[in-house]
């Protein structure tokens, strides 16, 4: 992206999180330039090229859009603007994709949108996290952590898919997301594409699936999401989460403007004014673990979200584990400022299943207070197996130390190499089905590593 301009030079977003390959999509844009136009790029792997140009409009008119209104009570954030052209994606393969708004001018935005496969039998599923990439949007001057002052009891308590996203307008997918979907792609497995939106509202693409992934920042689940992807565990297929935080927030998706679940509510520490809770206690908006209808996500990830901010490095606990074939770890190695910004641990005393085995085990200090975060592997009687990082910069470290690196965090081009191929082995196991029946068991390691803890 060359310049993002001022925030009112181009803005946008779509009227679907994702779209079936065919179906056709709104785009709804604010410009105050005379004209600007439209590129469809798909992300993946061409040869070294991360995306593919796919579609692209004519010259588009330019208008400024209505201001948005603020809904009283929940103050959510919702435009009311004119649908500025529609598309059709047919002949558009299933993936990731970027649109990009170009204004006369030169500044840019980018608006996501993914192509969904609807069958995922055989196949690697890659789940997007748009709950999570809209929970942190503060277009508008509201998200779910603040309101325009900055104070958390001014934020929104539902959120709307209609407005578009802030800063380049993609950046959850870029930081937390695309390097996994370039990596994937370029080890050529099966691959299928969808959401949590749209695994919440129909599992059809989980059943038969060899994997699902998780990607960097997967915060934002509704019950029946979580319900969906466990099931496809308990019926044989392997589930990746490749951050941390994972599952910790507990949302329901309602009505839009036009559209189904185009709000995602989350009434946090405010839950008891939440209007299920008096009278639906599990869908109750709060974090997982929390009482109404406690259900802490360990049971599905095997870790448990402890903090943030950390930076700490990355410590190899299980160097001989079938992950690290020819990384050349020792125990004990370590990669620096992998761990961080947030971080899961294995908890004693939290619901994990078993048999569970911790690969890595890093020292932190997180807030002044000194704990660690772990990853951790364990496998189901269905035979599925299931990875959890516990550290949100996976995904970004697959990038550290390139010209694309963004944010690197000070991580390095070893580190990069650890991850990557560690990464290469997990997806290329996973995409042979139930891990259980052709890679090692889990060594239960829980005890050893936390002696004396509670």
């Amino acid at each position: 992206m060359r310049s993002q301009g001022p925030a009112t030079a181009v803005v946008g977003y779509a009227d679907r999180v994702s779209v079936t390959p065919g179906e056709e999509c709104g785009l709804y844009v604010s410009t105050t330039a005379s004209s600007f136009r439209v590129s469809a790029f798909r992300v993946g792997w061409y040869g070294g090229a991360e995306a593919r140009l796919v579609w692209s409009s004519g010259r588009i008119p330019g208008r400024v859009q209505a201001e948005p209104h603020l809904t009283s009570g929940t103050r959510t954030v919702r435009t009311d603007w004119k649908r500025t052209l529609a598309f059709s994606t047919a002949g558009w393969p299933e993936g990731a994709y970027l649109l990009r708004l170009d204004a006369e001018g030169g500044h840019q935005r980018y608006v996501p949108l993914i192509v969904r496969s609807t069958l995922g039998a055989g196949r690697t599923v890659l789940m997007h996290a748009p709950a999570t990439w809209q929970a942190y949007n503060r277009w508008g001057g509201y998200s779910l952590y603040e309101g325009p002052s900055g104070a958390y009891a001014a934020r929104s308590l539902a959120v709307s898919f209609d407005r578009p996203y802030d800063s380049s307008g993609a950046e959850k997918f870029l930081v937390y997301e695309r390097a996994a979907v370039v990596l994937a792609e370029r080890l050529g497995i099966p691959l299928a594409y969808t959401t949590g939106t749209d695994v919440h509202r129909d599992p059809a693409v989980l059943r038969g699936a060899r994997a699902v992934i998780c990607l960097g920042h997967d915060e934002y689940w509704t019950p029946e999401q979580r319900r969906h992807v466990t099931q496809a565990r308990d019926a044989g297929t392997n589930v990746a989460f490749l951050g941390a935080n994972t599952c910790f927030r507990r949302v329901r998706l309602e009505q839009g403007e036009a559209r189904p679940d185009r709000t995602v509510v989350c009434y946090k520490s405010s839950f008891r004014a939440d209007p299920c809770y008096s009278t639906h206690p599990t869908l109750v908006t709060t974090d997982f673990r929390q009482a109404p209808g406690a259900d802490p996500e360990s049971s599905m990830t095997g870790v448990l979200y402890e903090g943030y901010p950390t930076d700490a490095p990355y410590v190899v606990h299980a160097a001989d584990h079938w992950l690290h074939e020819g990384t050349g770890v020792r125990p004990g190695d370590g990669f620096g400022h992998l761990v961080g910004v947030e971080y899961d641990r294995v908890t004693p005393g939290a619901p994990v299943p078993e048999p569970l085995e911790i690969t890595a085990h890093s020292s932190l200090v997180c807030n002044g207070r000194r704990s660690t975060s772990d990853s951790a592997y364990y496998t189901v009687p269905s035979g599925a197996g299931v990875f959890a990082t516990g550290t949100m910069r996976w995904v970004e470290a697959l990038m550290a130390g390139t010209p694309d690196g963004g944010h690197d965090h000070g991580m390095d081009a070893r580190t990069r190499a650890f991850v990557t191929r560690t990464t290469e082995n997990l997806l290329h196991a996973f995409a042979l089905g139930p891990a259980a029946r052709h890679r090692p068991a889990p060594r239960p390691n829980v005890k050893q590593v936390y002696k004396g803890s509670t």
